[in-house]
């Protein structure tokens, strides 16, 4: 069966210096999801056990109440306790199949594929619902990852799965050139987290991309699963 998945738009990265303890993030998160998220990541590298299902858990709830798709960064283990929708997994973060097999074929996972085709096609080969790309221009949150330049979205159009944008995309401008290039989803940082207003910056995002997704179209995933939509 077909499970659609319209994934376009914003897609929001938490990230732990910006929002530093529980009330910062919920309030940042929750003022992004009122402006209109693709998905929101959950991603703290130094946060322990506890801290990391905490918070989780109650962005899970967070993204519920405004259908949107809860991906949590690296850690199967955790998507599956706080109960998101998938996982984002770099190309050091463990096995495609093996996180499927784990959280199940509803499960959306997406794979970091840096600037490397190679890359993003294997992982299409494994089942990922989604391929990122970047860095797109100079990043803070990742200074050292290879670039990307905007012609990989089109040599990586033929493998038919939503091709994500991250790395430097921290003004509107810069996220309708990247769309213009062929990214469906564009990851968004300080772009949203280190801005007064959350809510309205990623409205900024949206209002920079009005144009170019009228004339997009939902990509079409193909699992053995039951027919979900995200």
């Amino acid at each position: 069966m077909l499970r659609y998945h319209p994934l376009q738009g914003i897609y929001a990265i938490t990230d732990s210096h910006l929002l530093p303890d529980d009330t910062q993030l919920f309030d940042a998160v929750e003022a992004a999801l009122r402006g209109g998220l693709a998905c929101l990541q959950y991603r703290d590298k130094q946060a322990d056990a506890s801290k990391a299902l905490r918070q989780a858990r109650v962005l899970a709830d967070l993204c519920k109440n405004y259908s949107t798709p809860l991906i949590i960064n690296d850690d199967v283990q955790l998507a599956k306790a706080c109960l998101a929708e998938g996982v984002h997994l770099g190309q050091d973060d463990g096995s495609l199949v093996h996180a499927r097999e784990f959280l199940g074929r509803q499960a959306l996972i997406g794979r970091t594929c840096h600037a490397n085709l190679e890359l993003a096609e294997q992982a299409a080969a494994e089942g990922a619902d989604y391929l990122a790309f970047g860095r797109c221009y100079p990043s803070q949150t990742k200074p050292f990852a290879p670039a990307a330049r905007p012609e990989i979205f089109a040599r990586a159009a033929h493998l038919g799965l939503p091709l994500v944008a991250i790395g430097g995309i921290n003004t509107p401008a810069r996220a309708a050139a990247i769309q213009a290039a062929g990214a469906e989803l564009i990851a968004a940082v300080e772009g949203i987290f280190a801005q007064p207003d959350p809510e309205e910056a990623v409205r900024n995002y949206h209002q920079a991309l009005e144009n170019s997704y009228s004339n997009s179209s939902p990509t079409e995933v193909h699992h053995d699963s039951l027919s979900r939509t995200f």
